[in-house]
């Protein structure tokens, strides 16, 4: 993007790193267990609507020893697991961020995302300077902006 011929608009990523404090683990511990609950939920839809196929494909084919209800109701549980296994999967990961949270030392710095802005660059800037760049929050208020902004 050129801007007045004189530089250049970029866009950048941005360190958003939050200061540990009480309020901080209160929030990520409820934000994570709402999460664990959404993919509980998955779980228990999955579960159903895994069981209503199998009942589908049992009313449609004759007899339960034919091999190829057999080989359908196999691929049936087999994606069903599969799916299984990646919400599973999820969940155990914010598990582990939860526990992540609870453990972490008050007035710790965490990385927590990366967001963008953009900024002006010109003729004789230090580029890799100007990308680096970090916001520190501390209950959601900020608190330092690290970097050549």
């Amino acid at each position: 993007m050129l801007d007045n011929q004189s530089g250049l608009v970029l866009r950048r990523p941005v360190t958003l790193t939050v200061i540990v404090t009480p309020r901080w683990k209160q929030e990520m511990q409820q934000q994570l267990q709402v999460q664990v609950d959404q993919l509980d939920v998955q779980l228990q839809q999955l579960d159903l609507k895994g069981k209503q196929a199998i009942i589908e494909l049992q009313k449609q084919l004759p007899t339960v020893t034919n091999p190829q209800s057999n080989a359908q109701m196999q691929n049936i549980q087999g994606q069903i697991n599969q799916e299984r296994n990646k919400i599973l999967q999820k969940k155990n990961q914010i598990l582990q961020q939860m526990q992540q949270a609870q453990l972490a030392e008050l007035n710790t710095e965490i990385q927590q995302t990366q967001l963008e802005s953009f900024f002006r660059v010109e003729k004789g800037d230090n580029l890799v300077n100007k990308m680096n760049i970090e916001v520190v929050m501390r209950d959601g208020i900020v608190e330092d902006i690290r970097g050549d902004v």
